[in-house]
């Protein structure tokens, strides 16, 4: 290249222009924490290649047992929620498939894996979106796994957390629950290499046994860092999970 040429601009930013040339417009600043959140969010997606893998689960079992577990109890007793199970699956699969419980360094050359399991759980609050880390998920049954997560997501919209609630994640799991949608490609909490994505279940009818039933059906959104997880990878990662789920007596046997 030329001396004279000028140097290629490695991240170009959007332009904007005075809105008020065609209308009313209101201004308001955005918090520090969505500032936050969107400088490590522009980071992510500037720097780790993004592939999501979808998938759907049928979590009628899991969803039969899971409510007739918690009509059984007594007052007071720990109800069982769905994202308990759909992180007990998770620490299944990131067992079965250590690189995606890892972190790749900033020379792309080493791949940290990591023999612990810190499950990061992304919670709407007021503030924004806030991700509260769940230690040692793997020494959690389902139960303990309900009420840490809810514990967690209660501290977290109340402004409660710590910092040391929100360090150490190896993976993260993040729901649109009841809000809705059919997928989505959740963003990478780098320095991560993995995220798993959960929108609403629906009743839909599909192939069950050799004939057309009505069932239960959980969409996955899979977003993975290409430089460290493969195609083929990510699709056995979430066919390993989506297995687990579709027979639940198999996570009950794991707590």
């Amino acid at each position: 290249m030329n001396k004279s040429d000028p140097k290629p601009e490695t991240h170009q930013s959007v332009e904007t222009y005075d809105y008020a040339l065609f209308g009313e417009v209101d201004e308001s600043s955005l918090d520090g924490i969505r500032q936050i959140i969107g400088r490590r969010m522009t980071a992510s997606w500037q720097n780790v290649p993004h592939v999501t893998h979808h998938d759907e689960v049928d979590v009628t079992e899991l969803e039969s047992l899971r409510h007739q577990h918690n009509q059984g109890l007594d007052d007071g007793g720990q109800k069982l929620s769905t994202l308990s199970f759909i992180v007990k699956a998770c620490i299944c699969g990131l067992k079965e498939f250590p690189d995606v419980n890892a972190s790749l360094d900033e020379t792309g050359k080493t791949l940290h894996l990591k023999r612990y399991y810190n499950i990061g759980m992304a919670v709407d609050t007021p503030l924004g979106l806030i991700v509260p880390v769940l230690k040692n998920a793997d020494t959690l049954g389902l139960s303990e796994l309900a009420a840490g997560a809810a514990q967690l997501a209660g501290k977290a919209r109340t402004g409660k957390l710590g910092f040391a609630d929100t360090e150490g994640g190896t993976f993260t799991v993040t729901s649109l629950g009841k809000i809705g949608g059919t997928g989505f490609t959740p963003i990478i909490n780098a320095p991560e290499v993995a995220i798993m994505g959960i929108s609403r279940m629906k009743q839909k009818p599909v192939e069950h046994d050799g004939k057309i039933a009505l069932r239960l059906m959980l969409p996955l959104s899979f977003s993975y860092d290409h430089r460290v997880i493969d195609g083929a990878k990510a699709a056995r990662f979430v066919g390993f999970v989506r297995d687990l789920l579709q027979n639940p007596d198999r996570l009950i046997q794991a707590s």
